[in-house]
């Protein structure tokens, strides 16, 4: 008699997102890597940039609770396949706009909101998608792979696109981001199901395996799309709270995204192709920190409950964030301010998972919409410092640029002890009754 097969479709799909993620942040960041060149092309100074780069962002945070609730609604197979369709759509019409032309900066910008708006989809319906199909116990690490795409993406993006733009022009390198988006989503669509009862392809000990560790899936399985717990949602206090430590995230984070290649190019003076190696360190200490930090969350929470493991985890990790965002702006060897700050990058990166888990911890089913209002926060943190931090260097100095920065990351350290991911929504769970489902030392008894 054959031993029954145990499938681990979670994680290829969970594989697949992390590439999405990557494309997703090629795409984005790529207008940072083409950044001189554009600038050359359509006559742009920084600030006007800046203005480029906000757009994006505005565009992202604008739409994150309309993405969420077409999580929600709709499911996350339809909802990131259709757009990743958009993002490449969005991201060919950027090489399109002639050069010379006195609309160039507005076309640009209304390119970029658009890429923006269609990029909004991704986080919330890869949180419903954790909400569906990971167990609690393997939330942290899951999340840290999903992540860990925007390291792997963003780190890529820097070698790869100059390549493209030394060789073929700018214009090619957005060519090749539209591309292999559209490829990337089509097979997500071929791979994905929105519930693991869905797929064909999940074994019966996957399955029980899903189930036993989701909260509410026996009370929804079945009936259809869950209903949202607004109230809930917009009356739990902590999420003002993660709101504003996931804001100072995204101010941070977009400083290497839109800033970081250009600042080791004009302020520490890298050419195009030594800039583009060095600003490769933070991406890939973005990676290892989602890794790192998404595993030793989930270490952490069996031990010792989900507030040290997801709240305790990401408070330390924004403090050494903003120990290594002032050491590394204030050295004078432009290799080692370099190396110091993607320590920051990686350090910071290492509380991503903690944001993402606990959403799916508190919000369950309801994810999609609740880690869409945190990610929204995030997003306006990015646009603020996409123009406003041009702004500060030009006037008072890199220095104080990071100092900001640096100062919000001590914020968020603060606001994390504020968290309580062990407090669900749904109160009367019959998992957690008021505790969190992890007894420190223990693992859940099953039958």
């Amino acid at each position: 008699m054959y031993a029954e097969r145990y499938t681990r479709k979670r994680f290829l799909l969970a594989s697949w997102l992390f590439v999405l993620s990557a494309i997703s942040y090629l795409d984005r960041t790529n207008i940072s890597i083409a950044g001189l060149q554009i600038s050359s092309e359509y006559g742009l100074k920084n600030e006007r940039l800046g203005w480029i780069f906000s757009a994006f962002l505005i565009g992202y945070a604008g739409f994150q609770v309309p993405a969420g609730w077409l999580a929600s609604r709709f499911g996350p197979r339809l909802v990131i396949s259709l757009g990743v369709v958009w993002w490449g759509v969005a991201t060919g019409l950027t090489t399109l706009i002639p050069p010379g032309i006195p609309q160039a900066v507005l076309l640009l910008i209304a390119i970029r909101f658009a890429l923006g708006a269609g990029e909004a989809v991704i986080y919330p319906a890869a949180n419903q998608f954790v909400a569906r199909w990971v167990p609690e116990q393997e939330r942290g690490f899951i999340n840290g792979l999903i992540f860990a795409g925007v390291g792997a993406g963003s780190g890529l993006t820097p070698p790869l696109l100059a390549w493209f733009i030394l060789h073929h022009g700018w214009r090619s390198a957005f060519w090749f981001s539209a591309v292999i988006g559209v490829v990337a989503g089509g097979v997500w669509w071929w791979l994905a199901r929105d519930t693991p009862e869905e797929d064909p392809t999940v074994s019966p000990a996957e399955l029980q395996t899903i189930r036993q560790g989701i909260v509410g899936v026996a009370a929804t399985e079945g009936s259809g799309p869950a209903a949202i717990a607004w109230r809930a949602i917009l009356t739990r206090r902590d999420l003002p709270a993660l709101c504003i430590a996931y804001f100072g995230y995204g101010y941070i984070a977009w400083i290497f995204f839109s800033w970081f290649f250009l600042y080791m190019a004009q302020v520490r003076g890298f050419n195009l192709k030594s800039s583009a190696l060095i600003s490769m360190l933070p991406f890939l200490s973005m990676t290892i920190g989602c890794l790192g930090g998404g595993a030793l969350s989930d270490r952490l929470t069996r031990s010792y409950g989900l507030r040290v493991g997801r709240c305790g985890l990401a408070s330390v990790a924004y403090f050494f964030t903003a120990v290594f965002l002032l050491l590394g702006s204030r050295v004078q060897s432009p290799q080692l301010a370099g190396v110091i700050l993607a320590g920051g990058a990686g350090a910071l990166y290492v509380s991503q998972s903690s944001f993402w888990s606990v959403s799916a911890d508190i919000a369950g089913l309801s994810s999609g919409v609740f880690s869409s209002m945190v990610n929204m926060a995030g997003q306006v943190g990015g646009a603020v410092t996409a123009s406003l931090t041009p702004w500060v260097a030009q006037r008072f100095g890199w220095t104080t640029s990071f100092a900001i920065a640096a100062t919000l990351a001590a914020i968020g350290a603060v606001l994390w002890m504020t968290v309580h991911p062990e407090r669900p929504l749904s109160a009367g769970s019959e998992r957690l009754k008021g505790r969190s489902s992890y007894t420190p030392g223990r693992r859940r008894r099953t039958a």
